[in-house]
């Protein structure tokens, strides 16, 4: 019978459920993948309730196929051919290079005939073919399934192998040609590439069950470095190398722009005849009860959401999605508004003069969006010396300047000593606060000197470091990081140099750069994990959101909506939703003084900087400056009253006799 591929899905539910009881009597049977990528899940031993066992791709596939498992991490590939399995909202996801799925050859590809493929994974094989399609190898090209070591061997000449997990990750650099299909793909299509995700027979546990499986496996993507440190020690291999693969070069999420991604694959691979032509598409599964899809208590109102969050009522992200899509943009303005004259009733707006002086821009990490990085070893790099930084300092300090925002590029060769030495010559020279350092750049120092964070920030503290500013955050989402910034720490990662500075007694300002192609839900959820923080340490002083600046970038991203009204609308999406930040700063740095000025009806209490210098956004093609008269002058002209401030938001005797005139009529 001819199904459709909805039929045919339900009759394949209908086998899986036929051939074992819904709920063993034994133990819940799991079958892991025996890579690197996967150790992660490993995690799901700590239940006892499961029958844990490590395989193939292909034999756990095999296992879930024919009723030997109840749940497996099996290739993509696999799903799309069998229909009816309830998906886990996990899996095995890159983001560009990945190490592990490499075409190694002694020839380009355009000039292969033969393909030895480990015949490990179907997913792998089906992707270079689809890559085959668009080389420009006219040739008929063979493919010979076999052992992985075997492929190795036969390479030479016209035939290549392509290795998967383990075998492709210890081979690597070790032939001429080295294709890595994650990346080719990344390239061509600028989505993720979902290699494996986990399937569990339907019925097979219930929601209870089911959630602490979704916790468990949660708990071990959080705590990845530990599992591939142990993975790194079985395997006899370097644990940085291990630690940075899983870091790095993976994710584990199956988030929006992830299923896009998968979604793209097996559609792709459906009109190329390598998949049924209704592939089953990967939707996770959330319990009942644990997901937006799940809750069913009665939709409040637009005007209830926005009355409570303008009256400083805490609203869920759900509710934060319905203002977004459905509260008009003028509402959404007003209840900003209400809610920024209630934490600051005096209509007082604040500055700051300093300086942005960025010390370096070496950088190893190669972020899509960034124009101003320079990759080490090549022309056009730089690291200031003592003396230009402090003819800098000295320029700022002139101008009434009291702080410095440090910040520069990711230095290969720079560790801890060279920013304790530079920040003890800057502090006994100068009575500063030093704004200084990214997370990326403190996470990084870490790793070249092999030190921890807290002892890193313990001993940058005692150096003279004053605060943390909240660069590089982008969207806390790792799916959304993986595609724009697939090197810069994880969002994990990102949050946890901010509690730990926050812990050993300094604050830092957060940030979210959007209009990357992320969603609504991924914004507020990054919102929601800085608002979870602040709960936790209170160390936040100030929000500032920004939209992306493609205009002389050094690669284009898929942008989103990034206008003048969508920036405000963030804005003031912000200030409603991050309820305990007190603070929320105009971004006219990259938007203008004018839309920088209308900032402040949108939920901005703060005019952020005087900007002496400034090289990242400026980079960009986007120029704005303003001195501390400019400044006033249009905080004055929306009528607010200005103040100048020092990095705690505490009001400093102001410099300015606009401000002094502004204060006096607002007095009078």
């Amino acid at each position: 019978m001819d199904y459709t591929g909805r039929e045919r899905d339900k009759e394949r539910a209908k086998a899986l459920a036929r051939q074992k009881p819904a709920v063993n009597a034994g133990k819940f049977r799991v079958c892991n993948v025996r890579y690197l990528n996967s150790v992660p899940f490993r995690s799901l031993q700590s239940l006892d309730w499961i029958d844990y066992q490590e395989c193939l791709p292909s034999e756990c596939a095999r296992m879930l196929h024919e009723g030997e498992a109840d749940l497996a991490c099996i290739p993509i590939a696999e799903f799309a051919y069998h229909g009816g399995y309830t998906c886990l909202p996990f899996g095995i996801v890159s983001l560009g290079k990945v190490d592990s799925v490499l075409l190694l050859s002694e020839k380009p590809l355009s000039e292969l005939d033969t393909i030895c493929v480990d015949s490990a994974s179907q997913t792998s094989v089906a992707l270079l073919r689809l890559l085959l399609s668009n080389s420009g190898n006219s040739k008929a090209v063979r493919f010979w399934r076999m052992d992985a070591q075997e492929a190795l061997g036969r390479i030479g000449g016209s035939v290549g192998a392509l290795l998967i997990g383990n075998s492709a990750y210890h081979a690597r650099g070790s032939l001429p040609f080295e294709l890595d299909l994650s990346q080719r793909w990344f390239e061509q299509t600028g989505l993720p590439f979902v290699f494996a995700v986990w399937a569990m027979r339907p019925g097979a546990l219930d929601d209870e069950r089911c959630a602490e499986l979704i916790a468990v496996l949660r708990e071990g993507i959080d705590n990845r470095t530990f599992f591939a440190r142990q993975w790194a020690d079985e395997e006899k291999t370097d644990r940085e190398a291990a630690v940075d693969y899983v870091t790095s070069c993976i994710s584990y999420d199956l988030d929006d722009d992830v299923l896009c991604g998968a979604h793209e694959f097996l559609n792709k691979g459906s009109s190329y005849g390598l998949f049924p032509a209704r592939a089953s598409l990967p939707v996770p599964y959330l319990p009942a009860g644990r997901g937006a899809a799940a809750i069913q208590t009665p939709a409040r109102s637009i005007d209830s959401i926005l009355a409570d969050s303008a009256a400083g009522r805490r609203i869920s992200i759900d509710e934060a999605l319905r203002l977004a899509a459905d509260a008009p943009f003028s509402d959404i303005c007003l209840a900003a508004d209400e809610r920024r004259a209630a934490q600051h009733p005096n209509n007082d707006v604040s500055y700051i003069v300093d300086r942005n002086i960025n010390y370096t821009n070496v950088c190893n990490v190669y972020c899509r969006f960034c124009a101003f990085y320079s990759a080490p070893g090549k022309e056009g790099g730089y690291l200031l010396s003592k003396d230009e930084i402090g003819k800098k300092i000295e320029e700022m300090m002139a101008a009434g300047g009291i702080q410095i925002l440090l910040q520069g590029g990711l230095h290969p060769e720079l560790g801890i000593d060279y920013y304790e030495d530079l920040f003890k010559w800057i502090k006994s020279n100068y009575p500063i606060n030093l704004h200084a350092l990214s997370a990326d750049e403190v996470w990084h120092i870490s790793r070249v000197s092999n030190l921890s964070l807290d002892e890193v920030i313990s001993r940058l503290i005692a150096a003279g470091l004053g605060s943390l500013p909240g660069g590089g955050a982008e969207i806390l989402i790792d799916g959304v990081r993986r595609r724009i910034a697939r090197l810069k720490t994880t969002a994990q990662d990102w949050l946890e140099v901010h509690r730990v500075a926050h812990r050993l007694g300094i604050t830092s300002t957060c940030t979210m750069m959007f209009g990357v192609q992320e969603t609504w839900n991924d914004r507020f959820n990054h919102m929601h994990k800085l608002r979870q923080l602040q709960d936790e340490t209170g160390g936040f002083t100030a929000f500032i959101t920004w939209p992306y600046q493609e205009e002389k970038g050094a690669t284009r991203l898929r942008k989103s909506n990034t206008s003048a009204v969508e920036y405000l609308r963030v804005q003031a999406l912000s200030r409603l939703f991050i309820d305990n930040i007190p603070n929320i700063q105009s971004s006219w740095v990259t938007m203008g003084a004018g839309i920088g000025q209308l900032a402040l009806f949108f939920g901005a209490n703060d005019f952020g900087s005087v900007m002496f210098e400034e090289n990242v956004v400026s980079s960009a093609g986007t120029t704005y400056s303003m001195n501390a008269e400019s400044i006033e002058r249009h905080i004055i002209e929306a009528g607010f009253v200005p103040f100048r401030r020092d990095v705690h938001y505490n009001k400093l005797e102001s410099k300015s006799s606009l401000s002094t005139s502004a204060t006096q009529g607002a007095s009078s």
